[in-house]
């Protein structure tokens, strides 16, 4: 799995690509594309896909015996992550530089998007005869395109001691720069014209992203490590990819969903707090002949994984870790379990993907936050308030989270693999 991984995080350089990327994935392993707009034709053994917003994606396989009481396995991913959002009216000249005016989405670490190479991706919106359909196009620069730049310990003397960047004017990207005696120019919105072949009125609007152009690659003395951008989800998406297409299940459905928006709190029309999932049970059921009573009875017996990374033993700081669940990384996946319920685990849940991993010999750790110390949360408490079934949160301890560049352990992901695996052939 680790092969499709680079190749998704290489080409997953926006929530619209890692999309792009997954669809190809399925189409290649003979899937078919489904729409919601319009009616469904599924047969026992099918195996389809729809596509919500161009950002979110939902696959799923029906088993020989389209029986779901006992048999519903659903995990879900995110396809989002922390980056840097251009704004409309991007360009931006100051003394002889053109930059690009952004903004911060998600909670990323700041000052690690300094000095690095970064590309430009997403989806730019044209003019079109149907005013109710625009042309829709899609961009993903894979080369160095921008930088910003930090300042030199000459001028900043204390930046060892921790410096506050400020998200509106240390994070400006250097585009380019502007010929002498040039005091503005769109250099921007003349790429993108250019790149799509279009003229500049013509571009309506956008949804474009600056990402880390970093190739991910194997460290450490024995190469146990893993290096990359977008650990955090991506790790996920692969996974749940990778066992959705090597799962042929005898009875039942097994099912993915790639919702877009974690980072920012997933309540939004393609996000896992929205009415997505549950419409697309029933539409299943109801294709399938299923009354929506029969239908609310099959998905109460359903289960559902949770997938996302967890935070590993950081090495130089390990008073921030709880005393005795305080995973390791290359020592397994992870699960995660909060008593304010950020994490979806109960004791029940849980048992069963330990059974899953005893009977499969996959290693496994758990994860609690500090008591002293508020975590993050994930798609699934927000996804199980709507879809009330038993649900596990769990994913690759990894370092860095939210970084530029993140680093988890090898053997953690052969295990998440494995796990996910196990759990789409398990009846």
């Amino acid at each position: 799995m680790e092969k499709e991984l680079f190749q998704l995080v290489e080409k997953g350089t926006s929530a619209v690509m890692v999309v792009q990327e997954a669809a190809r994935q399925l189409q290649e392993a003979g899937f078919e594309e489904l729409s919601f707009e319009r009616g469904w034709g599924l047969s026992e053994n099918g195996r389809y896909f729809v596509r919500h917003h161009d950002t979110t994606l939902f696959a799923f396989a029906i088993g020989a015996q389209a029986e779901f009481r006992d048999a519903v396995r659903i995990g879900a991913a995110h396809t989002d992550f922390p980056c840097l959002r251009i704004k409309p009216n991007p360009d931006v000249s100051a003394g002889g530089y053109g930059q690009v005016n952004v903004e911060v989405y998600g909670g990323m670490i700041l000052n690690t998007w300094l000095d690095r190479p970064l590309g430009i991706s997403g989806r730019v919106a044209l003019m079109g005869e149907d005013v109710m359909h625009p042309r829709m196009r899609y961009i993903s620069v894979d080369r160095p395109f921008m930088v910003i730049p930090n300042l030199a310990i000459h001028m900043n003397r204390e930046v060892n001691k921790g410096v506050e960047l400020n998200k509106q004017t240390d994070m400006l990207p250097i585009l380019g720069l502007l010929g002498e005696g040039v005091k503005e120019e769109k250099m921007l919105m003349e790429f993108l014209a250019g790149e799509l072949g279009v003229r500049q009125e013509d571009i309506l609007d956008y949804e474009l992203w600056a990402y880390c152009l970093e190739k991910p690659m194997r460290a450490g003395l024995k190469e146990e490590l893993i290096l990359s951008p977008r650990l955090d989800n991506l790790t996920s998406v692969q996974a749940l990819l990778s066992g959705l297409i090597g799962s042929s299940p005898k009875k039942g459905l097994n099912l993915i969903a790639l919702f877009d928006h974690e980072e920012i709190g997933s309540r939004t029309k393609q996000g896992a707090y929205s009415m997505l999932l549950l419409n697309l049970l029933e539409k299943i059921n109801g294709s399938l002949g299923k009354s929506p009573e029969q239908a609310r009875e099959a998905m109460y017996n359903a289960f559902f994984l949770s997938v996302d990374v967890a935070h590993g033993l950081h090495p130089n700081q390990m008073g921030k870790m709880d005393p005795t669940n305080r995973p390791v990384l290359g020592r397994g996946l992870c699960m995660k379990e909060a008593g304010s319920q950020s994490y979806a685990t109960d004791c029940e849940a849980v048992a069963v993907v330990e059974q899953i991993c005893r009977k499969w010999d996959i290693p496994y750790q758990k994860f609690v936050n500090r008591s002293d110390m508020a975590g993050g949360g994930t798609l699934g408490a927000l996804a199980s308030s709507i879809l009330p079934v038993r649900t596990v949160d769990l994913g690759v301890p990894i370092l860095a989270m939210h970084s530029a560049v993140e680093t988890m352990g090898a053997a953690d992901l052969k295990a998440l693999g494995d796990l996910v695996a196990a759990y789409f052939k398990t009846v």
